[in-house]
This record gives structure tokens, C-alpha cells and sequence, in this order.
């Protein structure tokens, strides 16, 4: 029993390592005639003590990034280090580092959190549940960019992620925590609809999603108006016991986000057994799923008239008319069959898209690749290497830059962030 359990460690070490590449400076993507070019032009790392070049930067801050975002008004951009439990402040130029905010409180926080619980939800933890770190998953920006939202993953005395988390308000001017407010478990993706009334969180933990009034300018007045359940509310008082999985124990695992663009839907993607669930936000109400895409659906994004959709395990790129979508729900209709896609490789994570919406980018997680879709026909025109398990993509308002996260893993990983710069 102990040599099988040892040769069976050895086996996911040796296989969790296979991958631990790192791409030199100046990597190009490739075929060379293809209409867009990428080539890693700097990184922020902390794998490589003793890099060659002069824009190889070692940041020991850097502890399995997860996702990024661009505030290019600004010239920075945020990384949030999930296991180091904090969010960077960078360049956007010189890539230096300009703040490092902690997602750690102690007694004297108090002042950020303005309730201890929300949504019906309680804590088993007998402490006081605000003393606590968070690791920082998603984020996205409201208010014309002045407020960044990011999700944690969990409070660092939930082992198993089945209480009550929370999500922190970054105020962009300042770089500073102004409120942190209780989640139901396991919050991932955030969404604002883009009539800046509501603020989607999407609860991985258990089937559910909470909606935010942040219509106000003032955080303190943020408040839930609504709590989604897709189908059933996954019960977690059977998971406090001994240590599981909830990346696999978690219901349909809810996980890309998106608002139409007339803010009037919000889409969320069941990567749990595939389908899309769609709410009206008219009458707060879940409207059903409509299935017919790949499953495994990871990310959502939407651009003009269509939805765009990555799923993961399959390794597909997928887009659909969103009015016709829409119509189909509203009819009751379930299914959807002429997706449009492309295989780009297993894992496909995090997607997003040129401003003039020709051009979709994908990290692949599992094959440590950046693909690039054009989404008119949606054909894979480049891809370039990647330092492994890239995860999360952000693509700057001009276009000319995408910076993607490489996420740690046991046994080694990226642990790194590349900015690659974008000739078309």
C-alpha cells in the first residue's frame, strides 16, 4: 500500500512539473504572417532569482497570481496574488511596483465592515469572523473605474470555504481598502451592469448569486437588493468534518458573469455541468438555463451583438447572437445549436477581446499557450508559449498590450505575470 501510494505522488509530481516552463523576453507568437503579432516584452516573477534580462523583474510578492485589471487612465494595473493574500499596484509603463495592499485585518479594521454577516447567511467560526485574511480571486472596476471590487476565494479560518466570505472595495485613487462586505461562500466572479445600478456576485460555493445596489457614489450605501439561486441551494453542512476539494465540490460551480448590454439580463455560466443560467433583472427573477454550448463553460464576456464564452475542459472558444439568445430564453426554449468556435487548447481560462472586438485572446491553461481567435470567423490566426498555467488576461484600451498571470501550482508553476506587447 505504501510503494502504490508513493509511485501514485511521484506520478502527479512528475506530471504537475512537466509543465513548469518559463518563456524567455522576446518570445513571439507565431505563424509570422499572421495578421497579429505578440512578443513578451517584460515579466513580474518569482521563480527566477537570477534573470538574464533587465525587464525579467523578481517580485517575491508574486504568490500564484489570478487575475488582472488595466487602469490605463492611471498607468497602472492590479494583480491579485491569491495565496500571498494580497492585491499589486504596478506600472503600466515601467512595470515597477507601486503598492502592495493587504487583504489582512486585525481588530483595528473594524471601521470596514459595516456588518458582519449578510444574506441570511451565519458563521460556525466562534472568533470574531472580520479578524482574518482573504485570498483575492476576481475583481472588476465601477464607478468610471474609481472603485476596483475583489472577491475572496475565503476567509483564512474557512479551510473549506463553506462560510460566509467577503469582497473588498479598492478605491483607485487612494489604493486603499474603503469597505469590506460579507459574501455568501466562495465568491468568484464580480460583474457590474453597465448602467452602473448592480453589481453581480457569483457564489461558486453554492448555486447562488447576490446582487448589489451600488447605485449610490458612496460605498457605505452599497447594499444587497436580491439573492439568485440557480435551481437549488447547495447544502454545505455536510463538508465541515474533513478537508475536501471545492474546486470540484461545488453544485454547478457558477462561474463567468455578464450583464447584456441594455442591463436587463445577467448571464452566468454553470461550469459545473455546463449550460448558461440567465435572471431578468426586471423582475429579479432566474429565467432557466439554456444549454447547447460546450460544457465546462468557464468565462463569459460580450462585445457589441455577441456573446463570447470559454470552456474549459473541452478547450473551446465559443460565440452566439446575444438578442437571439435572449429571445430563446424568453420563449422557454432550452437549446441553442449553432454556436460558433474553435478549439484552442485544453484549458481554456480567462478569454478577452480587442477594443474594436476583432480579435479574442485566450490563456490555456493546461498546454501553457496564448491563443489568438479572430472572432469574424472565429479562427485561431496566432498562439505563442506561455510560462505555465496562464490564467487570467487583460487586454489595455488601446489594444497594443495584453498582460496575463501564471498561476502557481504544487510542484512549481508560473508564478509570474507577462505583459506581451500587440502589433497588428
Amino acid at each position: 500500500m505504501k510503494i502504490s501510494f508513493l509511485i501514485v505522488v511521484l506520478f502527479v509530481v512528475a506530471n504537475l512539473s512537466a509543465q513548469v516552463v518559463q518563456i524567455p523576453i522576446g518570445q513571439a507568437s507565431s505563424p509570422a504572417d499572421s495578421p497579429i503579432k505578440l512578443e513578451l516584452i517584460a515579466r513580474i516573477q518569482n521563480n527566477n532569482y537570477s534573470p538574464k534580462s533587465p525587464v525579467d523583474f523578481v517580485n517575491k510578492h508574486i504568490n500564484s497570481p489570478k487575475s488582472a485589471n488595466i487602469l490605463d487612465d492611471r498607468n497602472k494595473f492590479y494583480i491579485h496574488s491569491l495565496e500571498g493574500c494580497e492585491t499589486l499596484v504596478l506600472s503600466h509603463d515601467s512595470f515597477k511596483l507601486l503598492k502592495v495592499i493587504r487583504h489582512s485585518f486585525a481588530a483595528k479594521d473594524a471601521g470596514l465592515f459595516l456588518e458582519n454577516t449578510a444574506l441570511g447567511y451565519s458563521f460556525a467560526y466562534k472568533g470574531n469572523p472580520n479578524i482574518f485574511s482573504g485570498k483575492p480571486v476576481e475583481s472588476c472596476f465601477t464607478h468610471n473605474k474609481k472603485f476596483l471590487w475583489v472577491s475572496y476565494y475565503r476567509r483564512s479560518f474557512d479551510a473549506n470555504a463553506i462560510q460566509p466570505s467577503a469582497v473588498a472595495i479598492i478605491d483607485t485613487e487612494c489604493d486603499s481598502i474603503v469597505r469590506v462586505i460579507p459574501t455568501g461562500p466562495l465568491p468568484k466572479m464580480v460583474a457590474a451592469s453597465p448602467d452602473g445600478k448592480y453589481l453581480a456576485i457569483t457564489h461558486w460555493g453554492d448555486n447562488t448569486v447576490a446582487i448589489v445596489d451600488i447605485s449610490s457614489e458612496n460605498p457605505s450605501e452599497f447594499h444587497y437588493v436580491k439573492h439568485f439561486t440557480v435551481e437549488y441551494r447547495l447544502p454545505l453542512n455536510n463538508m465541515d468534518n474533513s478537508p475536501i476539494n471545492r474546486d470540484s465540490e461545488c453544485g454547478f460551480c457558477l462561474r463567468g458573469t455578464v450583464f447584456t448590454p441594455d442591463s436587463k439580463y445577467l448571464l452566468v455560466g454553470r461550469m459545473g455541468g455546463g449550460g448558461i443560467a440567465f435572471f431578468s433583472m426586471d423582475s429579479m427573477k432566474y429565467m432557466g438555463t439554456l444549454w447547447g454550448m460546450k460544457t465546462n463553460v468557464r468565462h463569459l464576456l460580450i462585445h457589441e451583438d455577441n456573446l463570447y464564452l470559454s470552456a474549459n475542459k473541452p478547450g473551446f472558444v465559443q460565440k452566439a447572437p446575444i438578442d437571439t439568445l435572449v429571445k430563446m430564453i424568453e420563449a422557454g426554449q432550452k437549446t441553442f445549436d449553432s454556436w460558433k468556435g474553435v478549439y484552442v487548447g485544453l484549458g481554456a481560462r480567462t478569454i478577452d477581446i480587442t477594443p474594436d472586438g476583432k480579435y479574442l485572446f485566450a490563456a490555456v491553461n493546461n498546454e501553457s499557450k496564448i491563443v489568438v481567435v479572430r472572432a469574424s470567423d472565429m479562427k485561431v490566426v496566432a498562439s505563442t508559449p506561455a510560462d505555465s498555467y496562464p490564467v487570467g488576461l487583460a487586454v489595455s484600451n488601446d489594444g497594443k498590450k495584453i498582460i496575463v498571470t501564471s498561476q502557481g501550482r504544487p510542484g512549481g508553476g508560473g508564478n509570474s505575470v507577462m505583459i506581451f506587447s500587440v502589433a497588428y
